[in-house]
């Protein structure tokens, strides 16, 4: 009886220790088949919009083109950046802008690959009415 949980206790093992090899190795091509980046909204400035993009590359991604457009297709900023972990950030001038849809495109030279962050603007009046009851 003793041999009998002694092989369940080992095949227990042996496919734990498979499925985690698997699951390690599935991860890390998933970091290399996408851009390690992020765009955050960070707040205003003076009114204005600021936006952060954090990089975390390693040595295999550390190429990147960053280009911003307008929904027309009008380039509004371009660069090539080298680096692994940065950030950079956006300051957007509504006045010259509107409310008009602006694409972040970061593409990755080395990899191939490109994520896109879509940014719109929208300004509406919110009012909220808490009414809480007092003892």
């Amino acid at each position: 009886m003793k041999k009998i949980f002694c092989n369940n206790r080992l095949i227990a093992i042996a496919f734990f220790t498979f499925f985690s090899a698997n699951a390690t190795t599935l991860q890390a091509s998933d970091r290399d088949s996408v851009v390690p980046v992020e765009l955050k909204y960070v707040g205003t400035i003076q009114n204005q919009p600021l936006f952060q993009l954090n990089f975390a590359g390693n040595a295999a991604q550390n190429e990147f083109l960053i280009n911003v457009t307008d929904v027309y297709g009008n380039s509004l900023y371009k660069e090539n950046i080298k680096g692994e972990v940065f950030s950079k950030k956006f300051l957007l001038n509504t006045e010259e802008i509107g409310d008009e849809t602006i694409r972040f495109e970061i593409s990755c030279k080395k990899s191939g690959k490109s994520v896109t962050y879509e940014v719109n603007r929208q300004t509406r009046l919110l009012q909220d009415m808490v009414i809480n009851q007092l003892r």
